[in-house]
């Protein structure tokens, strides 16, 4: 009974942490890869061999300097959606790779699927976080950026310290979080949408203001008279 109860526990905590990567690298990869590589080198927990690299004072270095940019650039209006775009090709395969190299030295075919799985929740979480950021732009205000930026972040350490410590917990509340998203991604494709239709629109309707003079502009042409014309 013991046994078997230490094999479910082992499944929980290597799944926890499979998942939890993926869904943080899909929100600020650099801070996962901070948190996990910090945790890991101060001996708070045991990283999977397959992760043991995130302690390389190296990666730790080039992770920060990253996470120090993302922490500016994540909090300027436009600068942010800009930021995300091109994050797009690169939170997403990091986010298999983590899952991958999280399971740890098992079975190739494991590994894979681990890494397939971990790239769709990293894109799940990814196409979450930069559509509400598009919408979020939105508002003529900053602060709405600065507390979404700092609520992801708080976001990101709090779900992999979960995820590490008390794995069950984590899969239940990412089974929560999964479900949410079942019912937010198609609304918040709406509001993207609708946003994009608004900027055709408005774009659209300066090309006709800007067209309006130019043919106002033109001479009315004379009416060719209809009689044959005289002599």
């Amino acid at each position: 009974m013991t046994q078997g109860t230490d094999q479910l526990s082992q499944i929980a905590s290597t799944l926890a942490t499979t998942m939890g990567a993926a869904w943080a690298s899909g929100i600020n990869l650099y801070a996962a890869i901070l948190t996990l590589g910090l945790m890991g080198a101060t001996g708070n927990i045991q990283l999977p061999p397959g992760l043991e690299v995130l302690t390389n004072p190296l990666v730790l270095m080039a992770a920060g300097a990253m996470y120090f940019v993302e922490f500016f650039a994540d909090k300027i209006p436009g600068v942010d959606t800009a930021w995300d775009s091109l994050h797009t090709f690169i939170r997403i395969p990091a986010g298999a790779m983590l899952a991958a190299g999280a399971v740890g030295p098992v079975d190739p075919a494991v590994q894979l699927a681990a890494g397939i799985l971990g790239g769709g929740m990293a894109a799940a979480t990814h196409a979450t976080k930069a559509g509400t950021r598009a919408l979020i732009n939105t508002s003529p205000e900053p602060f709405s950026n600065w507390t979404a930026s700092i609520a992801e972040d708080v976001a990101v350490i709090a779900g992999l310290w979960t995820a590490l410590h008390h794995p069950v917990l984590y899969l239940a509340l990412l089974a929560l979080f999964i479900l949410f998203l079942v019912w937010f991604l198609p609304r918040l494709w709406r509001g993207i949408k609708l946003l994009f239709s608004k900027i055709r629109g408005l774009f659209g309707g300066r090309r006709a203001a800007d067209a309006a003079p130019a043919d106002a502009a033109q001479p009315a042409r004379p009416e060719q008279g209809t009689d044959g014309g005289g002599i």
